[in-house]
Parts: structure tokens; C-alpha cells; sequence
């Protein structure tokens, strides 16, 4: 799941499916925080269609939006919860979006956001929050792209700040171990397993080369490039991403079936081909192989629990009542 506002649509060629819904849905276990699924069964009746509609409008135009949404997401909860403060635009670009670490973050994500919020509020003027958009966005890229539909929770508010200097620390990186990908989940509430699941996002979406050439080129003193990887795999890569690559440049992060959302992630993990050092450690590390192994072989277990893990990861730092409010453009604080 990488330049904001650089279109990806050269890297992607095939159009995905619209996926129907599918009858059944994830077993719901009640609310958090005063959330409920039907939170807006009255001020908003028609918003799950209104969102549907829109995201699956934009995904037609570019699948890059799959990825891109469903990283905006993550990136939005793992800093300050789930509160649309990674939306925010400041025009002293001081804001999350600002960041290192949010820098790369697709701009197809910010704009079916910013889509689906003009539809709603044209349908519901000043009901429904832009977490709460994001989050059900979350959901319908995931499904459109032939994965699991779950029961989305509803009743965020929006935050009232945004800061760069919030995010250092607090997101997962490319080079990160076991250990460290573990803490950064248990940050926000999330377990271990839970880290094994969502990493599972990575069956869909790109990365640049700068973001892994250090596994490919200068991994360490003993092995130019790192020994976990398939060498085959990655010979494609160096010849995907030379020395000297420019910036721009990025691959598929599932060399298999990079726009259906799968558990080929954790068979490619299997066979050597993670894209990311934090992709191929939960494989070789033996706190997470079992579990990689488990998934790789069962893609209703994984589907199973990435629903579960989804919702969890929905409840992080939530704002509800007077500790937030409802935007009425999401790219920019009320008061």
C-alpha cells in the first residue's frame, strides 16, 4: 500500500469487478464508545448507498483507489485514533498529511473521501462525519476487490488537531521487526495477531523502491542483498528498480494478484517474495510463522479475522460526543 497526488494509473492497467455484496456479513458484537452500526439510520438513511456509489465510482476510474483508501485509513487510526485528522490540509503544511511518513500517501485516497463527503453532505448536510466516511470507504474498497464485507460501526467525530510532528513513532515501517511492529499495534489496543491480520492489506497496492532498496542493494555486511528473499523475485526487482532509481518508480507490493484482495500475501510471504523486511519477518520470525503459514492456507480463516481485526482497529481513539465535531469539508476544521 506510496507520491501524493502522482497518479498511479500507468502502473495498474487491469480494471477491477465491481464485487456484489455478499448475504452475509461479519458477526457484530456491539458498539464502542457509543457507536452503532446504525447510528444514522435516521438523520442519514441513504448513506451506505450514497458511500457505495461513489467509492465504486471512483474505483472504476482507478483501481489505485483500493489501496489507497485502505492506507489512508490506517494511517488516519495509528496517529491520535480514528478521527480524520490525516485529512486535514494546513495551509502551513504542519498538518498529518504533512509528515514524512504521510507524504506518500496516494492522493485517490484523499480525493474519494473528499468525494463521497460532497455527496453526503448534498444528501445529509452536517450529519455525518468524515472518519466516519473513511471508515465505511475502508470497508467497500476492500470488498470491491473480491474481499469480506463487515458491519461498520458508526458515530466517530472528527478531531479538532492535526499536527506532523504527531506521527513520528507511531506508524509501522518497511524495515521494522516482530518486536517493533508488535509494540506499534499495542499502541493503539492492538494485539500481535491482530498486527499478522491487518499486515494482510498488503495483498493489494504499490510501493516505491526506495522504500525496500536497501534489502535489494546494501541489506547488510555479510549479504548485499537480503538472503530471505526469493532470489528470483528478487532479480525482478532489481531490474524493476535499478541503481540510481528514480523516486517516482514503484511496484506491485503482491507480484501475484496485486489488485484482488486475497490471502496470496501470506503465501507469498511463504515462498520468499514479501516485499518489505516488516513483510518477510512475520514468516521467518517464529512468534508470527504459524500464523502466516495458517492464513496461507485457509483465505476464509484470514478473511474470518481480518473483519474482526478491522473493527477493532475501527474503535482506536475514537472521538465521540462534544470531543469532536462533524466537518462540514473535511480537508479543513470548522472553527
Amino acid at each position: 500500500m506510496e507520491k501524493r497526488r502522482r497518479s498511479m494509473r500507468a502502473l495498474v492497467a487491469v480494471s477491477l469487478l465491481a464485487a456484489m455484496l455478499p448475504s452475509s456479513q461479519a458477526a457484530y458484537g456491539g458498539g464502542s464508545g457509543g457507536m452503532a452500526p446504525d447510528y444514522y439510520k435516521t438523520s442519514c438513511p441513504g448513506l451506505l448507498s450514497f458511500v457505495r456509489e461513489e467509492v465504486t465510482r471512483k474505483k472504476n476510474e482507478t483501481v489505485v483507489t483500493i489501496p489507497a483508501v485502505l492506507r489512508l485509513f490506517f494511517h488516519d487510526c495509528f496517529v491520535n485514533g480514528c478521527d480524520a485528522s490525516v485529512l486535514i490540509a494546513s495551509p502551513n503544511n504542519d498538518a498529518e498529511k504533512n509528515s514524512e511518513d504521510d507524504d506518500s500517501l496516494a492522493g485517490d485516497g484523499y480525493d474519494t473521501v473528499n468525494r463521497v463527503k460532497a455527496r453526503v453532505e448534498k444528501e445529509c448536510p452536517g450529519v455525518v462525519s468524515c472518519s466516519d466516511i473513511l471508515a465505511l470507504a475502508a470497508r467497500d474498497v476492500v470488498n470491491l476487490a473480491d474481499g469480506p464485507y463487515w458491519t461498520v460501526e458508526l458515530g466517530r467525530r472528527d478531531g479538532l488537531v492535526s499536527k506532523a510532528s504527531d506521527v513520528e513513532g507511531k506508524l509501522p515501517g518497511p524495515d521494522m521487526k516482530v518486536k517493533e511492529l508488535t509494540a506499534i499495534f499495542k499502541n493503539g489496543g492492538l494485539s500481535q495477531w491482530d498486527m499478522v491480520v491487518l499486515s494482510g492489506a498488503h495483498t493489494v497496492g504499490f510501493a516505491h523502491c526506495t522504500r525496500f532498496y536497501k534489502r535489494l542493494y546494501n541489506f547488510n555486511s555479510t549479504h548485499k542483498t537480503d538472503p530471505s528473499f526469493n532470489q528470483a523475485y528478487a532479480q525482478q526487482l532489481m531490474e524493476a528498480c535499478p541503481h540510481n532509481v528514480s523516486a517516482t518508480i514503484a511496484v506491485n507490493m503482491d507480484p501475484v494478484s496485486p489488485i484482488k484482495f486475497d490471502n496470496e500475501y501470506y503465501t507469498n510471504l511463504v515462498n520468499g517474495l514479501g516485499l518489505f523486511t516488516s513483510d518477510q519477518v512475520l514468516y521467518t520470525d517464529n512468534a508470527s510463522q504459524k500464523m502466516v503459514q495458517e492464513f496461507s492456507a485457509n483465505q476464509t480463516k484470514f478473511f474470518e479475522a481480518f473483519t474482526e481485526s478491522m473493527i477493532k482497529l475501527g474503535r482506536v481513539g475514537v472521538k465521540t460526543g462534544n470531543s469532536g465535531d462533524i466537518r462540514r469539508d473535511c480537508t479543513a476544521f470548522n472553527h
